[in-house]
């Protein structure tokens, strides 16, 4: 039992931060990718009223901006809401990661369909002067959610990218031990968007200010990534890479990073 407890701490304190890290130039250009589309699209629905007639009827507008979006986060007893929330980002998580192997182009569409619904949602909220309800709403979970989306993301993609190019590898062991980093990564997101969840459940509906909700929403965010670059970052240039296989059988080496 002794040495379960070991290995789980070496997980949360070396294997994971480490696959973060390594894919960490990838994940950031998922979230440039998502964040240039839903901001673009979110601003041109949020000021042209044509594009806001063929994204719904005018009624069911009006029922998402005065109903339907705030009372969303409210429609289940917080317990189940969060068990709802983590299953759905999970499997918008796994999604990501499995289409990795597809050389990475169906990573872009899922990136590209998610970055649709929250400029959609958007878009019609700040064009019906709700853009102070709908920030508020979405940064207390959204900013630790969408990273561990992000970072899913860009561990698809770095899968995708390494069917081009093993680097100095066979491609068959390039993809192997990819693949376990990439196990290696998928576990710990899953943690990682249980506690989002849990914020999006019990923090975003709860009657806190604004402020202090999306203050929550920014501390986590800010442990995330100093846990990356910090432990994540000494892993790596420690040799570690999330293999469990190889940092197990002590095949590394120190590393520029």
């Amino acid at each position: 039992r002794r040495a379960v407890w070991s290995d789980v701490a070496r997980f949360l304190r070396v294997d994971f931060p480490a696959v973060c890290y390594r894919t960490r130039w990838w994940w950031t250009g998922a979230a440039v990718f998502f964040l240039v589309l839903a901001f673009g699209m979110g601003g041109f629905i949020a000021t042209s009223p044509e594009a806001q007639l063929a994204a719904a009827p005018p009624e069911v507008v009006r029922q998402l901006v005065e109903e339907d979006f705030e009372n969303y986060y409210s429609s289940a007893p917080a317990q189940d809401f969060a068990a709802r929330v983590f299953t759905n980002n999970a499997y918008v998580a796994a999604q990501a990661i499995v289409f990795g192997v597809l050389l990475g182009l169906p990573v872009l569409f899922v990136l590209s369909l998610n970055a649709l619904n929250a400029a959609v949602a958007g878009g019609l909220m700040v064009a019906n002067d709700r853009a102070g309800l709908f920030f508020g709403l979405i940064l207390p979970h959204g900013l630790l959610e969408l990273t561990a989306v992000f970072v899913a993301c860009g561990l698809g993609l770095k899968l995708g990218w390494t069917v081009v190019d093993p680097g100095g590898r066979t491609r068959s062991r390039a993809l192997a031990e990819e693949g376990r980093s990439l196990i290696a990564g998928a576990l710990g997101l899953a943690l990682v968007l249980f506690v989002s969840g849990i914020i999006e459940a019990f923090v975003t509906p709860s009657p806190l200010p604004t402020w202090a909700r999306v203050g929550i929403g920014v501390l986590a965010e800010v442990l995330f990534l100093a846990y990356v670059f910090g432990p994540g970052r000494k892993a790596v240039r420690a040799g570690r890479t999330g293999d469990l296989v190889s940092d197990l059988r002590g095949d590394v080496r120190p590393v520029a990073a």
